[in-house]
C-alpha cells in the first residue's frame, strides 16, 4: 500500500498536502509574475489556488499583506538560487560565469525583475523593499567576489567592484527585455558573451 502523501488528491495545480496559506503564497507568486499586481485580483489567486471563497482573509488581512508575502517568497528564492552559484566552488571568474550562465526560462523574464516594472509595487514601499534589499545584496555579493579577483590577480586593481556589479546586474535583466522583445533567447546569450570577454582574466 503506498504511503499516504503519495495518494493524495490534486486539485488545479497543487497538492492537497500543501496548506492553503501555501498554496495561496504560491498562486500570487505566479500571478504577480503573469500579470502584475492589478491583474492579481482576489478572485483569480483563489481560482488559481482552488481555495474557498474568505480563505485569503483568514489567513491573510488581504490582498496587500498576501501579495508582500508572495513577494517576500520570491526575492528569498531568487537570492537562495544566486547564492548558490555564487558561493560556489571555481575562481571568483567562473562563478559569476555561472551566475550568468545558469538556466534560466529567459523568455518568462525574472519574477523580480518582473516586479520593478509594476506600478503599484513600486509606490509601495513596503511591497517594494524585498525586491530593493535582494538586489543590493546581489549587487553587494558580486562586488565582493570581483574585489576578491583582484586579489588573486585575476582582474586588474582598475576594475570598480560595484560597478562590474551593476554591470552584471543590469546585463541579466537588460537581456531578459531584449529576449522577450525579440522573442529569442539569443539577445540575452549575447550580452552574456559580451560582458564575459570583458571580464576574462588577462593571461601573460
Amino acid at each position: 500500500m503506498l504511503p499516504q502523501a503519495s495518494t493524495s488528491v490534486t486539485t488545479g495545480m497543487y497538492s492537497e498536502v500543501m496548506s492553503t496559506s501555501e498554496r495561496l503564497i504560491e498562486s500570487t507568486r505566479e500571478l504577480l509574475w503573469e500579470r502584475g499586481y492589478v491583474g492579481t485580483s482576489p478572485k483569480a489567486i483563489l481560482e488559481r489556488a482552488n481555495a474557498g471563497q474568505g480563505s485569503m482573509y483568514h489567513h491573510f488581512k488581504g490582498k496587500p499583506d498576501l501579495a508582500l508575502a508572495a513577494i517576500r517568497r520570491t526575492a528569498e528564492e531568487m537570492r537562495a538560487t544566486a547564492a548558490g552559484v555564487l558561493d560556489g566552488p571555481g575562481t571568483p571568474y567562473e562563478r559569476i560565469e555561472a551566475y550568468l550562465r545558469r538556466e534560466r526560462d529567459v523568455l518568462r523574464g525574472c519574477p523580480v525583475g518582473r516586479l520593478t516594472m509594476d506600478p503599484d509595487v513600486i509606490a509601495s514601499a513596503e511591497l517594494r523593499a524585498p525586491v530593493d534589499e535582494t538586489l543590493d545584496w546581489l549587487r553587494g555579493r558580486l562586488a565582493g567576489i570581483v574585489e576578491e579577483g583582484q586579489k588573486q590577480g585575476l582582474f586588474p586593481p582598475s576594475l570598480d567592484g560595484e560597478e562590474i556589479a551593476a554591470a552584471v546586474v543590469a546585463t541579466v535583466q537588460g537581456g531578459y527585455v531584449l529576449a522577450r522583445a525579440s522573442g529569442s533567447p539569443a539577445a540575452f546569450d549575447a550580452g552574456v558573451r559580451g560582458l564575459l570577454s570583458l571580464l576574462a582574466p588577462r593571461t601573460a
